[in-house]
């Protein structure tokens, strides 16, 4: 040990003796609860475009005050956050602690609501202006499972009095008290404390609620009340980081801090740079650690520096990620336009949690998309490990996706026949690529008009793998769990989680009929006549009615018998069996015949039977829960089972 780090320690000694505080605690980051509600958001894009910058916000106030809050947004996908470190934790402790909550918090997402306790630290989000509630449904308590000797009464009337007077102090002390009692056997220690949102009168009626639910856990050894609006906290051993000592006489103190006013000057400024290295140090080791965790799961290749950009330069690149730089919503991220110093544009996707299992889907699209080649698929230029975020560089499109042209109700930007029929065959092809030609068989998962972006000359390329899967040639198919875009989901794998090429196929279908129509397949759930898309293209091409149903910006008489050839592609694609849909590579060829072959037997799509049960639904209003929003939510069995009756 160096003189100089003997000298720290000294001080540091001196500064705990004379202060009688910690300088560094423990900051107490381990999880005791976390709730989050049912509800889902009306718009999931919505939902994420504030739930990141008022996370963001709220660990920069937590971190710099000790508590804080943050709102972004408005109306029912607004997002109200609320954070507060428990007051005997020191500032690196609070940021060590309000850490792991930002880290945990997001797995309630993307519900609207949710919130967790941690040993030293409290963080809350939800859809509307929570902060002056008290009391709420969420209110309960936590008991350690060790237990004391039920017959001793002493105990239970040492906590009781204990947990009343700290309760009173709490009253009286702005919310916030510690104290204990010794008991014939064992000690009690006690903690309330309110969060600073509340006023007086709310954390009074927080704090009795809570301290005559605690109570009720009693013989166990520790008690927990965890509270909207409050927390408390008992135990048989001392708990916090700072212990309250006698104050003297205030001579004596008046003279102590003369004689050492001068000397803690010094000692605080010494303290105050060993705060803040200790904070540069845990920032690198929190960096160090995210890329370790990383480095583990990332192919080799991505961790050359040709495909590793620096947080900071993708940051200054978005304009710290100013949503007029927001291009698009991918199924689990924001994609920003950015420029870079040298002037090149490029699309930076924003994943919008660091949870592990947003992580996989992270590595997952790094992976594939890193081994694959076509001029059909989004090129990835490189990621960003280095950062609180994980960032994916691809190739700007000036055009964006394709979902802009093909459902814009101004109709000032529209695609022509051609245009559309390159883009169908564009997609098709790059699909093929994906099941048939690459080293690994890749199935999408995904396939939708937003997941598709155009480049300048209208070149479709396929983005956002998060969701995609590869297996060997030996399987026939997957057994997974269902994730995607309602409406675009292949029935089989929906109803049993069988995922093949052929689910891709189906969504290829949609997607089809959804360029030759112009119209959403979840936008006519909405409609008057309740049809689904698929069946009111069905019923149209039987009879004979494509004009129609066929987007009125392209249909021409000339052009009838290509427009059906396209439109019996996409109901093929669709059949109820996934045998009965023809391979990737079939589709192409039958695009590039452009023909229409009227003896060509096409069997129902899966939703023709169940119209009569969706207009029945509609008029209930059963679709608002049957029904998910169209942002990459899956669909569960149990939800198809209702609506197909099987």
């Amino acid at each position: 040990m160096t003189r100089l780090e003997i000298g720290l320690a000294i001080i540091l000694f001196f500064t705990q003796l004379f202060l009688h505080k910690h300088v560094m605690g423990d900051s107490r980051t381990a999880l005791v609860a976390q709730y989050c509600n049912n509800q889902e958001p009306e718009s999931g894009s919505a939902l994420a475009d504030y739930f990141v910058p008022a996370m963001d916000s709220l660990y920069t106030n937590v971190s710099s005050n000790g508590y804080g809050t943050a709102g972004a947004g408005s109306g029912p996908n607004a997002v109200f956050g609320l954070g507060q470190c428990l007051e005997d934790l020191g500032s690196i402790d609070c940021q060590l602690c309000f850490g792991q909550v930002r880290s945990l918090l997001p797995k309630c997402y993307p519900n609207t609501g949710g919130r967790i306790y941690l040993d030293g630290c409290f963080g809350r989000y939800a859809n509307y202006s929570f902060f002056g509630e008290a009391l709420d449904a969420y209110d309960t308590k936590v008991c350690n499972s060790t237990l004391g000797n039920s017959t001793d009464h002493t105990f239970y009337e040492n906590v009781q009095s204990t947990v009343n007077n700290v309760t009173v102090a709490g009253k009286r002390r702005n919310g916030y008290a510690v104290g204990s009692s010794k008991g014939s056997n064992v000690s009690v220690y006690v903690m309330v404390q309110c969060w600073e949102v509340l006023n007086q009168s709310a954390c009074n009626t927080c704090l009795d609620a809570a301290a005559a639910s605690v109570l009720e856990c009693v013989p166990a050894l520790e008690g927990r009340a965890l509270f909207s609006g409050c927390y408390i906290r008992y135990s048989n051993r001392l708990f916090w980081n700072s212990d309250d000592t006698g104050s003297g006489s205030s001579g004596n103190h008046n003279l102590i801090w003369i004689i050492l006013g001068p000397c803690l000057g010094v000692i605080f400024i010494v303290v105050g740079i060993l705060i803040w290295k200790r904070k540069l140090i845990w920032r690198k080791s929190s960096a160090e650690s995210l890329l370790e965790l990383y480095s583990a799961d990332l192919p080799p290749g991505i961790m050359q520096s040709s495909l590793n950009f620096k947080y900071g330069e993708l940051k200054k690149a978005t304009d710290n990620f100013n949503l007029s730089n927001k291009l698009g919503q991918g199924s689990n991220g924001a994609v920003f336009k950015a420029v870079l110093s040298d002037g090149k544009e490029v699309a930076v996707k924003r994943l919008f949690l660091n949870t592990r299992q947003w992580a996989q889907q992270f590595f997952n699209e790094v992976d594939l998309i890193s081994q694959v080649r076509h001029r059909n698929l989004v090129k990835l230029l490189g990621c960003s490990l280095d950062g609180p975020e994980s960032l994916l560089v691809y190739e700007f499109y000036p055009n964006r996706s394709l979902d802009l042209f093909l459902f814009d109700s101004s109709k000032e930007r529209n695609l022509n026949w051609s245009q559309r029929l390159n883009i169908i065959q564009g997609v098709a092809e790059g699909l093929s690529y994906l099941h048939e030609e690459s080293e690994m068989r890749i199935i999408h998962r995904d396939i939708k008009a937003s997941n598709i972006l155009l480049d300048d000359k209208f070149k479709p390329k396929i983005t956002d793998f998060g969701l995609a899967r590869a297996f060997s040639e030996d399987k026939t198919h997957l057994t997974t769990g269902v994730a995607g875009t309602l409406g675009y989901m292949a029935p089989e794998y929906v109803v049993h989680g069988h995922l093949s090429e052929k689910a891709d196929v189906y969504s290829f279908g949609v997607l089809v009929l959804e360029i030759v129509t112009g119209k959403r397949c979840s936008g006519s759930f909405g409609s008057h006549s309740g049809h689904l898309l698929l069946s009111q293209v069905w019923n149209h091409y039987r009879s004979k009615t494509m004009e129609k149903i066929a987007d009125k910006e392209i249909y021409r008489d000339s052009l009838k018998e290509e427009i059906l050839s396209v439109v019996q592609i996409g109901l093929q694609c669709t059949q109820s069996s996934p045998a009965d849909r023809p391979t990737m590579s079939k589709v192409v060829e039958l695009i590039r015949s452009r023909s229409h072959d009227a003896e060509v037997v096409i069997n129902d799509p899966p939703f023709l039977k169940i119209v009569d049960m969706f207009d029945h639904n509609l008029e209930e209003g059963e679709n608002s829960r049957l029904i998910s929003h169209n942002s990459g939510s899956g669909f569960s069995s149990s939800g198809w089972s209702r609506l197909t009756g099987r």
